[in-house]
């Protein structure tokens, strides 16, 4: 039986798709990326994400999956030989804990106000395209980051990694503030701890792919690619 390549319908920018571009990475799976425009609601695309969001991925095997979450436990169960969630019950529990923590109230509370104040506006990707930013939601945004940065910072400076060793916790950690990060909105100066922590997820090789995106018109900050930052 001959297998198809893995494929990942993704959008660069998108904590939910970089998430499962690092677990993928880590396990060593090769995979394909194809660039997914949800906005559109291609009928092609909606056949395979009722949901009509990124990411979905064809595994090899020809299995079709969507759902950022329901994607990741699918990659932990058929592949386990990189395991990116604990042994413990406990650790595990954390571990699925945080990873929920950074996809919904981080994404809620900063990302996905930023991403939609300034990118998706700027590039006519949603309702309210070509207007200006508001800056009330991003002024929200940026006073909510230091909080979350500082619970990071905590955890990194109580337990290494943030479930105690590295997992899936750390790398949808790393997925959520370095799309943040490209946009120049992370205050690490304030909070070496978590700096200290995020150069060092920055610095593995699945990282590598997710440093070299770029948005056509839209350029990161020096420092977003630079190892030693």
């Amino acid at each position: 039986m001959v297998r198809a390549m893995r494929i990942l319908h993704h959008v660069a920018i998108s904590p939910h798709c970089r998430k499962i571009r690092l677990q993928l990475a880590e396990k060593k799976l090769p995979f394909g990326l194809e660039i997914e425009r949800p906005w559109e609601r291609r009928e092609r695309f909606l056949a395979i994400s009722p949901s009509g969001e990124v990411p979905v991925l064809r595994d090899e095997t020809g299995v079709l999956l969507s759902d950022t979450t329901a994607i990741a436990e699918y990659l932990e169960e058929v592949y386990p030989q990189v395991p990116l969630l604990p042994k413990a019950p406990a650790a595990r529990a954390e571990a699925r804990r945080l990873i929920a923590w950074f996809d919904r109230k981080f994404d809620q509370d900063v990302g996905a106000r930023l991403a939609q104040e300034k990118i998706y506006k700027r590039f006519g990707w949603t309702a309210g395209a070509g207007t200006a930013p508001d800056m009330a939601q991003i002024r929200f945004a940026l006073e909510a980051v230091k909080g979350h940065l500082d619970y990071v910072g905590r955890l990194a400076d109580q337990r290494g990694w943030l479930a105690g060793e590295l997992s899936l916790a750390d790398l949808a950690a790393a997925a959520h503030l370095s799309c943040v990060d490209y946009l120049g909105d992370v205050p690490w100066e304030e909070c070496p701890p978590a700096k200290e922590w995020y150069a060092r997820i920055k610095s593995r090789p699945c990282f590598r792919p997710l440093l070299a995106d770029h948005l056509a018109g839209m350029t990161p900050p020096p420092h977003y690619a630079n190892l030693d930052f």
